[in-house]
C-alpha cells in the first residue's frame, strides 16, 4: 500500500488515534452552525421549479442537471480526490473511478424510479463517512490500528453505491414528471459521469504539479487530516439537519 510505504518511510506520526479523536470535536463544533440549503446541499428552487413546469423527454436540461450537481457536489468531490490521492497510474484511476461510478449510477436510476425514499440528511452523514474512511485509508490508520487493509476496490464500490442515493434523494426533490421519466434520468446520469469527468480532471491537473514539488511528501499527511476533519464536519452538519428537521 503506497499510503503505508509512505508513512513508514518519512517517519510521519500518522494514523495516531488522538488525531481521530480531535476531528470528531469537529461534528460537535459545526453543530452550532445554521443548517442552510447550502449546507444541506439542497436543490435549488430555481432548478427544482423549471423541472416541475415540463413534461416529456428533456435530455440536455437533465444532462446539464447532472452535471451541475457533480461538479457543486463538494462531499462527492472530496470522496474523488481521496480515492485518487495515492494512484499515479492512468489504469488504476481509471479502474477506481469507474467503480464509482458504476456504483453511483446503479443506485441512483434505481433509486428514483423505484421512489426509494431514504432521508438526504441520513445519506449524506453516510457520505461525509465516506470521506473520512478514504482519509483514514490514505493515512494508513486501518493497518496501524486493527492490522488490516481493507480491500480498497470494493470499499470504492459500495461507498459509490451509497453515494448513488445521495443524488436519487436530490432528484427526487425535482418532483419529475413520470412522462419521459426514463429517457431523463439516463440524461442526469450522463450529465454526472460528464461533471464527474471535468472534477477528476480538475484535480488530477492540480495533483500532477503539486507531486512534482518537494512540499508533496511533507503535506501529503497534512493533507489528508484536513480531508477527515472535513468528512466529520459535513456528518456533523448533516445530523444536525436531521434532527432540526424533525
Amino acid at each position: 500500500m503506497l499510503s503505508l510505504r509512505f508513512f513508514r518511510l518519512w517517519g510521519v506520526p500518522w494514523a495516531r488515534p488522538r488525531f481521530f479523536w480531535l476531528a470528531i470535536g469537529l461534528v460537535a463544533l459545526s453543530s452550532l452552525y445554521p443548517i442552510s440549503d447550502a449546507y444541506a446541499h439542497a436543490v435549488t428552487q430555481g432548478d427544482k421549479g423549471y423541472i416541475q413546469e415540463i413534461s416529456g423527454v428533456h435530455l440536455l436540461p437533465f444532462a446539464y442537471l447532472g452535471a451541475k450537481h457533480m461538479m457543486t457536489g463538494y462531499d462527492h468531490i472530496l470522496f474523488l480526490f481521496g480515492v485518487i490521492f495515492f494512484l499515479y497510474k492512468f489504469r488504476d484511476i481509471a479502474i477506481y473511478v469507474s467503480l464509482f461510478a458504476i456504483g453511483h449510477s446503479t443506485t441512483m436510476v434505481l433509486g428514483v424510479y423505484f421512489n426509494i425514499g431514504i432521508s438526504s440528511y441520513i445519506i449524506d452523514a453516510i457520505i461525509g463517512l465516506s470521506v473520512v474512511y478514504k482519509a483514514l485509508d490514505n493515512l494508513g490508520a486501518f493497518q496501524r490500528w486493527f492490522g488490516v487493509q481493507p480491500d480498497t476496490k470494493a470499499a470504492t464500490l459500495i461507498f459509490g453505491l451509497i453515494h448513488g442515493f445521495g443524488l436519487a434523494s436530490r432528484v427526487q426533490e425535482y418532483e419529475i414528471s413520470p412522462d419521459g421519466l426514463v429517457p431523463n434520468l439516463l440524461a442526469f446520469n450522463v450529465g454526472v459521469e460528464i461533471g464527474q469527468l471535468l472534477a477528476l480532471a480538475v484535480i488530477l491537473i492540480g495533483m500532477s504539479y503539486w507531486r512534482r514539488t518537494a512540499g508533496f511528501f511533507r503535506h501529503a499527511y497534512t493533507a489528508n487530516v484536513v480531508m477527515m476533519s472535513a468528512g466529520f464536519i459535513l456528518v456533523g452538519m448533516q445530523v444536525t439537519g436531521y434532527i432540526v428537521s424533525q
